[in-house]
């Protein structure tokens, strides 16, 4: 679960680019294959491979020598998606935001203020990481430790391609293919279940009313049903709104991705001054919606497309 510290921290590092960027794309296109082209292995999947690390038109090729045993994620995200393609037992130690799966080793190591030292301690011979922060990936170099950046995804292209990248540097590649392929179909099944519409809608991400716009990662799964920001022309892909230009805007519908984190309820939305006069208030349209299932961009990115279907199909 994310906390509300956590959230701060994010915004104001590039720890989650995914709160800082993002591009337009759709569920029915196929995953870029520059990620993919850039990486070179055997036919036969064997090691050593040289994948890409960092954004896919940008990064770096590291050399993965033979398949890892000893794998520490300092990404959530990263970590769902490895024992999402059954590299679980490969994985030595995850970050202390890795809350899912349950049974994932979560540990105190910090992906905001990394220890190196601590890191290195659990031997690994591979790293995943969202961002090279505190001088992470020049440390690792030196300890001979390849590290395999994964940065925020930019679109729902960007997030198959990173499984297919997860599942190439673990020897797992069956595996990421077949999950790239099971969450676009869900996906697909999902928007195919909900009516064609056009519905304004606030994502509410903290009580200081951080939201995002239709071009952040969350904003396209929410598009892909049609579903605009209010947010949009705010400057950035996730801003802050003021109170009253909320109130003003009147949402057609609110979803609260802080209730876990911060305790934020319908009530308490309603009761907030002015709010209690707009459309999503009085027809009774606010949801809570899961706040790691809001942040992350990995195999569950088809969880969240669900659980929004379910909102406007009735469901929820």
């Amino acid at each position: 679960m994310r906390t509300r510290q956590s959230f701060k921290v994010l915004l104001g590092t590039a720890a989650l680019a995914l709160l800082v960027g993002g591009c337009s794309g759709t569920a029915d296109d196929r995953p870029d294959t520059s990620a993919q082209d850039s990486s070179t292995s055997s036919a036969d999947g064997s090691f050593p491979k040289t994948v890409v690390s960092g954004p896919a038109d940008s990064g770096v090729d590291i050399t993965i020598e033979s398949r890892p045993k000893s794998i520490v994620s300092l990404s959530p995200t990263a970590t769902e998606t490895l024992f999402a393609i059954g590299a679980g037992d490969q994985v030595v130690a995850v970050d202390s935001q890795s809350d899912y799966p349950a049974d994932a080793p979560k540990t105190d190591l910090s992906a905001y203020t990394p220890s190196l030292e601590a890191i290195v301690g659990y031997e690994p011979d591979l790293v995943i990481a969202s961002d090279d922060i505190g001088g992470l990936v020049s440390g690792l170099v030196t300890a001979n430790i390849p590290t395999l950046l994964l940065p925020a995804a930019t679109s729902i292209d960007d997030a198959y391609a990173q499984i297919e990248r997860v599942g190439d540097a673990t020897g797992r590649e069956a595996e990421a293919e077949a999950m790239v392929e099971q969450t676009r179909t869900r996906i697909e099944d999902a928007v195919a279940s909900v009516p064609a519409g056009e519905l304004t809608y606030f994502h509410e991400l903290d009580s200081e009313l951080y939201t995002v716009t239709s071009q952040s990662f969350v904003g396209q799964l929410y598009g892909l049903f049609g579903l605009t920001s209010i947010a949009d022309g705010a400057g950035s892909n996730y801003p802050q709104l003021a109170a009253e230009s909320v109130v003003t805007d009147d949402p057609d519908i609110i979803f609260l991705a802080d209730s876990q984190c911060c305790g934020v309820t319908a009530e308490s939305v309603a009761a907030r001054p002015g709010w209690s006069s707009m459309r999503a208030v009085r027809n009774g349209r606010i949801y809570t919606m899961d706040e790691d299932l809001s942040s992350r961009w990995g195999p569950r990115i088809a969880d969240q497309v669900e659980a929004i279907a379910a909102v406007l199909t009735g469901e929820k």
